[in-house]
């Protein structure tokens, strides 16, 4: 008899992990909001904000272990995993870009490639669905660390020029790995049409 954790059983769309990541993403709304009403004011509503991003970031890995380990790995996932991700963080790229705390160019550079691979990904379903790289994942890491860093108002206990750098640095290592991890998931999709057979 078949159960949930044979391989050859398709798990249904309609699961814990996909599930959580739905939640993911109607929190995002609600973080975007928390944080432009709190402005730059470094009040209870940013801090609240910071702690809603970093709890809906966090379920990512939740939901995946879940996915993985009960078998429930669906390409539905594969799909609003990702996307799950962009909205919440491109929102607080562009929330910080808003109130005046994170350069445009930064936002910019990283929606275009953000933007882009999710687009590519569409564009792709007719032949696979293609998960998110390693080199994604750690994209997503560093954005996700850096992120909660420029959100947390840390410099009214840490002072400015200390998380300053620490911002700084944490960002730019969030902005050089999703440029890299861009150009290798297209180098990578390309390898792999390459060593696809001819059709008849």
């Amino acid at each position: 008899m078949a159960t949930p954790h044979d391989p050859l059983v398709r798990p249904s769309n309609w699961n814990v992990p996909n599930a959580i990541t739905v939640v993911r993403i109607l929190l995002a709304p609600l973080f975007i909001w928390m944080l432009l009403a709190d402005g730059d004011a470094d009040g209870a509503l940013r801090w609240a904000a910071a702690a809603l991003f970093i709890i809906a970031i966090a379920t990512d890995g939740i939901d995946g272990a879940i996915a993985r380990r009960h078998n429930l790995v669906t390409d539905l996932g594969k799909l609003l995993d990702p996307i799950a991700d962009k909205i919440l963080t491109g929102g607080a790229f562009v929330c910080l870009s808003i109130i005046g705390e994170l350069p445009w160019w930064v936002t910019i550079v990283i929606l275009v490639r953000e933007i882009g691979i999710t687009v590519f990904r569409f564009v792709m379903l007719r032949d696979r669905v293609i998960p998110a790289s390693r080199g994604g994942k750690l994209k997503t890491i560093a954005q996700s660390v850096a992120l909660s860093l420029a959100l947390l108002p840390l410099w009214l206990l840490f002072g400015d020029e200390v998380m300053h750098w620490v911002n700084t640095v944490a960002m730019s290592i969030a902005l050089v790995l999703t440029v890299y991890s861009g150009v290798d998931y297209l180098l990578a999709a390309r390898r792999r049409d390459s060593t696809k057979p001819a059709s008849a």
